[in-house]
């Protein structure tokens, strides 16, 4: 247990570069740390998704890079939703007695279900660990939250490889910047049309 926290430093004051060269030296055993890097961030948030999807990008090239961010992130949020929802019942309760205002976020959740998981699925900022942990707490349907982290996540890890692949040439590619920016609404209207067509159900 005590090599797996020593690892798990190092991981977290590892630089681009640093990150790069471990992956790069890892490339023969194939996608294999492309998918586990993000998918252990999904576990543990305080690890740096945005270079684990840049390196990504950089190592194994634009459409693998993102392919590979993408079902690591996507499938350690579905772990931490399952996980939070076998065993979190209880917790789920004591957290919404403890804190309040956890209540308000657990029932704009379960009320509008698709759009906020989506929306905070964007952007890469968000805290997605508690996102996930919510979720799995709430009543909102494993199909609506699959569905929504799936096209969260592609908008953003889409945004931030379209962004970071090849970063020096992105001043002589001033598209990239654009077609981020279209993804990012193309996807809101997308989720708006899922969302109602969720509710008409």
């Amino acid at each position: 247990m005590g090599e797996w926290q020593d690892w798990l430093q190092q991981l977290r004051q590892m630089d681009e570069e640093q990150i790069q060269r471990t992956i790069e030296s890892y490339s023969a055993y194939g996608p294999l740390p492309g998918l586990l890097l993000p998918l252990i961030e999904s576990v543990f948030p305080f690890l740096p998704l945005l270079l684990f999807v840049a390196v990504n990008a950089n190592v194994y090239g634009f459409w693998l890079g993102f392919l590979y961010s993408w079902l690591g992130v996507s499938a350690g949020a579905m772990l931490v939703f399952w996980v939070s929802r076998k065993f979190g019942g209880r917790f789920g309760t004591w957290l919404q007695r403890r804190f309040p205002a956890s209540s308000t976020f657990f029932h704009w959740i379960e009320r509008k279900g698709f759009t906020p998981i989506f929306l905070l699925a964007c952007f890469p900022f968000t805290p997605s660990f508690l996102i996930n942990l919510a979720s799995g707490l709430s009543t909102v349907r494993f199909r609506t939250f699959m569905i929504a982290i799936l096209l969260g996540k592609a908008v953003m890890i889409s945004s931030i490889a379209l962004l970071s692949f090849n970063i020096t040439d992105l001043a002589n590619e001033p598209w990239r910047i654009v077609v981020a920016l279209v993804v990012i609404v193309v996807m809101w209207f997308g989720g708006k049309r899922l969302e109602a067509r969720y509710q008409a159900l």
